[in-house]
């Protein structure tokens, strides 16, 4: 059993465990206390600037690759879809007021790879189209490319649903809030590859 209580003011980390220990040590209980962890105001501030720095190193290392990869242009359309798949995710995780903590940050991180791929792939469609269409407006090119790559997009995005939705049921406590914050990313990360970094 995982315990969650809210931050005690007035109690050190110490007394807390005792206190944790002995409350499960009654006559004929067999249970154990395997780990208690204290999340204090300092350290939930620490982690917030830590994930905030974390999100933004990986953006900022992923413009600079899609940047030699392909072209400036493209790697601002990708990064600033990705930039919007990390705030919306955020912001559902705190429009629901649901925890964050590292397995969220880790599944935000996974969220930004797995949005890159598809955005990856996207970006090769156009640049190829434009070099073969050399007479089509953008508009059209960039719809052809997107019409080509739908397919792919979707099945990539219902297998990882198909995952996903095992481990939101079938992980446990650790890994809820993992699951969670990829589900919805998955369903954000695919309609922004397709809508935002094209548009952009």
């Amino acid at each position: 059993l995982i315990v969650r209580m809210p931050v005690q003011e007035d109690t050190a980390a110490e007394d807390l465990t005792k206190t944790i220990t002995q409350a499960v040590q009654l006559p004929g209980n067999s249970a154990s206390v395997n780990k208690v962890d204290v999340v204090g105001g300092q350290v939930g501030n620490e982690l917030y600037i830590r994930s905030a720095g974390a999100v933004a190193l990986a953006l900022l290392l992923m413009l600079v690759y899609v940047t030699i990869r392909f072209e400036f242009k493209l790697a601002m359309g990708a990064v600033l879809s990705l930039f919007h798949d990390v705030v919306v995710t955020i912001g559902i995780f705190a429009m629901m007021q649901w925890p964050f903590d590292l397995t969220v940050l880790a599944a935000i991180l996974a969220l930004i790879g797995f949005s890159l791929n598809d955005n990856i792939v996207v970006s090769d469609r156009i640049r190829e189209n434009f070099r073969k269409i050399r007479k089509g407006e953008p508009i059209d090119i960039i719809n052809i490319s997107l019409t080509q790559t739908l397919n792919r997009t979707i099945i990539t995005s219902l297998t990882t649903v198909l995952v996903l939705i095992a481990l939101f049921y079938k992980g446990g406590a650790l890994i809820h809030g993992f699951a969670t914050a990829l589900l919805f990313g998955v369903f954000i990360g695919t309609y922004s590859s397709v809508y935002v970094a094209s548009s952009v």
